[in-house]
């Protein structure tokens, strides 16, 4: 029943995403097979906004409906803990796991709690994007390590990379009402993860560490992928968001 629940919270916020912002969905690989239960990773990279659950509406029913029952997500304490927008969360899917951050005991309970059939969806960058392209502290957006950790932990199954426009024209960080009627923009696509973390270990044998070379991959990609959502200009405001 809850997964039931879950999945018709995300086809409303789906409806409503539809509603109000036209959406530009390409696909890399071509169109997606019907085989979505072996996805055990969603990297979602370029994190700009709260407002990202608006992606709902660039995402496939059969997507929203693994998410409905085998995601297993993630979060920044400070992000979980909001009163609103951390129960928000909790409604759209099975498992969150609340994190500091930091390769600690919060992070390897992650990574002790996967099961089989869970879908782990990441943030990788690991905070958001404020509007001059930095983080809050003003460190550049760099991909963490702990994606390098679930690559070496799942045996198999399929990644998938959503990149994403950006929404600084929908919601910069610290407004509390987005704009309306814009355009959300957003890629996708496919990495077999045994084929992958070998052709990664491949590059980590020639000198260089695995987790270095899976961030500088990600890195890569992300900017080659994730453009920019519109070409207005944005101004930041201060919060105490991720």
């Amino acid at each position: 029943m809850q997964n039931l629940l879950r999945t018709v919270a995300l086809l409303v916020l789906k409806v409503i995403s539809r509603a109000f912002y036209s959406h530009d969905i390409r696909w890399l690989d071509g169109e997606p097979n019907r085989h979505w239960d072996d996805i055990r990773i969603l990297v979602f990279l370029n994190h700009t906004s709260l407002y990202e659950w608006l992606f709902a509406g660039s995402a496939p029913n059969r997507l929203l409906r693994r998410i409905a029952t085998s995601a297993y997500i993630p979060v920044a304490d400070i992000t979980i803990e909001r009163p609103f927008y951390g129960r928000f969360l909790k409604t759209l899917a099975p498992k969150f796991v609340s994190i500091t951050r930091e390769p600690d005991h919060t992070w390897q309970a992650v990574l002790d709690t996967m099961d089989e059939d869970s879908m782990v969806i990441i943030f990788p960058e690991g905070r958001m994007k404020r509007a001059n392209g930095l983080d809050k502290h003003g460190n550049p957006m760099t991909v963490r390590g702990g994606i390098s950790d679930l690559l070496r932990a799942l045996p198999d199954g399929r990644m998938m990379l959503a990149y994403s426009g950006g929404l600084h024209h929908v919601q910069v960080p610290g407004q509390k009402l987005p704009k309306l009627f814009r355009k959300i923009r957003i890629s996708f696509e496919f990495e077999d993860i045994e084929r992958y973390r070998n052709e990664m270990l491949a590059a980590a044998s020639e000198g260089a560490d695995f987790k270095k070379v899976v961030k500088l991959d990600l890195e890569q990609r992300r900017d080659l992928h994730c453009g920019d959502g519109a070409p207005e200009q944005v101004s930041a405001t201060p919060d105490s968001g991720s």
